[in-house]
C-alpha cells in the first residue's frame, strides 16, 4: 500500500520560511507533487520533480519555493521562502508513476495522481 506523510506545517508570519517534508513509501520510479488546497479554492500544483530531476513550478511561487528529494529517506521537500498571507493552505505531497505521463496529463495537475496517491495534508497558516 502507498503511503505519503506530510509534516512541517506551521503558523508564520509574512516573510518567514517553513520547510514541508513528505514520506512516501517507494514503488518504483515516481514523480513527484506538491500541491495545496486554500479554503474555498480547488487544489492547485506548485511543485513537481520528475525522474531525472527536473523541476516544474507555479508562477505563484517560482523563486520562493524549492522542491528536493532525498532518495536515501524516501523523502520529498518543499523549501518555502518568503512566505506570504495568500499561500496560506493545506498542502499535499502525491506520487505517481512516469508512465503516466503518455497520458498528456502533466504532474502539475492533481489529475495526474492517483487517489490513493496522496498524503492527508499539513496546515500553512502565514499571518501578515
Amino acid at each position: 500500500q502507498v503511503q505519503l506523510v506530510e509534516s512541517g506545517g506551521d503558523s508564520v508570519q509574512a516573510g518567514g520560511s517553513l520547510t514541508l517534508s513528505c514520506k512516501y513509501s517507494k514503488f518504483g520510479n515516481q514523480i513527484l507533487g506538491w500541491f495545496r488546497q486554500a479554503p474555498g479554492r480547488e487544489r492547485e500544483g506548485i511543485a513537481s520533480l520528475g525522474t531525472g530531476g527536473d523541476t516544474t513550478y507555479a508562477d505563484s511561487v517560482k523563486g520562493r519555493f524549492t522542491i528536493s528529494q532525498d532518495n536515501a529517506k524516501n523523502t520529498v521537500y518543499l523549501q518555502m521562502n518568503s512566505l506570504k498571507p495568500e499561500d496560506t493552505a493545506v498542502y499535499y505531497c502525491a506520487a505517481d508513476s512516469p508512465l503516466k505521463l503518455s497520458t498528456m496529463t502533466p504532474p502539475m495537475s492533481p489529475c495526474y495522481y492517483g487517489r490513493e496517491y496522496w498524503g492527508k495534508g499539513t496546515l500553512v497558516t502565514i499571518s501578515s
